[in-house]
């Protein structure tokens, strides 16, 4: 049983944060499809430009499964302090801190991975967000900044000494960004120094890649990012095979279904301008997952201009896909 605070998840196996692309209807399509957890994407401790409308919409968890998680990012204690408060107020149950983000954008303003340059400064966060807030507070790191300063093991004694209650890990430092390899060495050892719940990060792309970090790190669960681009029935495949289940994969009409579904909600959320356009990233993903020839068919879905056309193109398209399958068996 893996617990966080005073909750149960149902699966090791967790949405990764990740702006641009964890919105909401993301968040819940994960969450109905396995992930134990799905966290919003990173929003701003400067409580100042929440009204935003991407902020707005950020902050909007209208409709999610329990537990609610707001992901902030900053680098004044104080600020912090204030942002988690009222993220609590708006309904947020755990309260989780970016210090794994690469972005110049992010680390430029002293934010995301570049707190893990300062451990007097991160020690003063982390103790100023747990006294904040009667809720559980999560960290997200990488393994340090750079191959040089490796110190994934110290920020995690130094967060568990402070109270947070689980530690998602990137195999990666700063400085290596999304290039190379992910290494779990230092994940292991993480998980070796602390007794809080250790989630590890990176490169697991499928139930057996789940299977084998687990085994090699002994982390408690693991966290799914670009995997599942595309694949969001991958949450529930990974429990599956943790669990040494039988389990078959969705049928092509599922998936399909999955598909529309998703782009419904999704201009239920944005509207019809920001919807079309937000799909079409979703869009693209489903077609390389799907089709052994994507390109010819993720060009015609791109050139659709509004909700009525792209929705009948991608109806089309997967209808037609999802015919093949049932014609061969």
């Amino acid at each position: 049983m893996l617990r966080i605070g005073p909750y149960t998840l149902p699966s090791r196996a967790l949405l990764a944060p990740m702006a641009g692309v964890t919105d909401r209807p993301f968040r819940i399509l994960c969450r109905h499809l396995g992930a134990g957890l799905a966290a919003s994407e990173m929003l701003t401790s400067d409580a100042r430009l929440w009204h935003t409308p991407k902020s707005r919409r950020r902050l909007d968890h209208s409709g999610e499964p329990e537990p609610r998680v707001v992901q902030l990012a900053g680098a004044d204690p104080q600020v912090l302090a204030e942002a988690a408060r009222l993220s609590v107020e708006r309904g947020a149950q755990i309260i989780d801190l970016n210090m794994g983000c690469p972005a110049k954008k992010v680390c430029g303003k002293a934010c995301g991975s570049a707190l893990l340059r300062d451990e007097t400064l991160v020690a003063q966060i982390l103790a100023a967000l747990v006294e904040a807030v009667p809720v559980p507070v999560t960290l997200k790191i990488r393994t340090g900044w750079d191959p040089e300063h490796r110190n994934g093991v110290a920020i995690a004694q130094l967060a568990e000494r402070c109270g947070i209650q689980a530690l998602a890990v990137h195999g990666r430092t700063r400085a290596d960004f999304y290039q190379g390899a992910a290494e779990y060495e230092t994940i292991r050892a993480i998980k070796s120094a602390v007794r809080i719940p250790i989630f590890a990060n990176g490169d697991i792309r499928s139930p057996a890649d789940a299977r084998k970090v687990l085994d090699f790190t002994g982390a408690d669960g693991v966290m799914i990012g670009r995997a599942a681009f595309g694949e969001p029935w991958i949450f529930r495949a990974i429990e599956d095979f943790l669990a040494a289940r039988p389990a078959a994969p969705p049928s092509r009409a599922e998936v399909r279904d999955i598909i529309l579904a998703h782009l419904d909600s999704l201009y239920g959320f944005y509207g019809e301008e920001t919807g079309v356009r937000i799909a079409r990233k979703h869009i693209g993903w489903y077609c390389e997952r799907c089709f052994s020839d994507p390109e010819p068919i993720r060009l015609d879905l791109m050139a659709a201009q509004d909700v009525r056309e792209q929705f009948a193109r991608v109806r089309r398209h997967f209808d037609a896909w999802a015919a093949d399958c049932a014609r061969a068996a």
